[in-house]
């Protein structure tokens, strides 16, 4: 990794772009280092010079976008909002505006997510399912919130469990489709998030 991170930045993200499209398009089994190597307008070589392994570049991808998104969030996340649903839209805002910007980050982890092959399955779910992945989106749904306009009987730690799953099924909808609308997708998910708010917050909060 260390001779992969010492290439000039434009380098860096000109491979790191074409392993996301290739692995996001064609899943990682029938995705091969001259695919990607061929995309990035490298030598097959050079893809074993700088990550070793297939499988270990492909594990630094998954790495590297979680690391995007939180880089992200901590810069543009207004932690000011007590809102519970205010919190979520904003950080999905924030989420489709990344996946914008880098368009087959989106490909790449919803086929990363549900990726089966054995040689990295347990890898890739370690990292999908870390305290550390957990925390964090802990800590942007709940720290700061003011809980007290949810309905006295609603928990909004089971909410976060409905909307994490909603989450879900949304990329498995996603991975069916060869392109995705993510403004749509972000609309019908805050049509969603005002159905909830207005089901579950107390009156006088609506």
């Amino acid at each position: 990794m260390e001779k992969f991170l010492n290439l000039p930045v434009e380098k860096q993200n000109t491979i790191i772009d074409a392993a996301l499209t290739s692995f996001g398009t064609n899943g990682y089994k029938k995705t091969s280092a001259r695919d990607i190597a061929s995309a990035a307008g490298i030598s097959k070589a050079m893809i074993f010079h700088y990550f070793g392994t297939k499988k270990s570049l492909y594990l630094y991808l998954i790495n590297l976008c979680g690391n995007i998104f939180k880089n992200e969030m901590n810069e543009r996340f207004d932690n000011s909002i007590t809102d519970f649903f205010d919190r979520i839209v904003l950080a999905t805002r924030i989420e489709i505006s990344i996946m914008k910007k880098h368009p087959a980050i989106f490909s790449f982890l919803t086929s990363a997510y549900f990726e089966s092959d054995s040689e990295v399955k347990v890898d890739k779910d370690a990292i999908f399912s870390s305290s550390e992945g957990k925390n964090f989106r802990s800590k942007i749904a709940f720290k700061g919130m003011d809980a007290s306009k949810f309905k006295d009987d609603v928990d909004p730690k089971l909410v976060m469990k409905m909307l994490t799953l909603f989450g879900y099924g949304c990329i498995n909808m996603a991975s069916s489709k060869v392109s995705v609308n993510l403004d749509s997708l972000c609309k019908e998910f805050e049509e969603c998030i005002n159905l909830l708010k207005n089901n579950l917050y107390k009156k006088e909060y609506l």
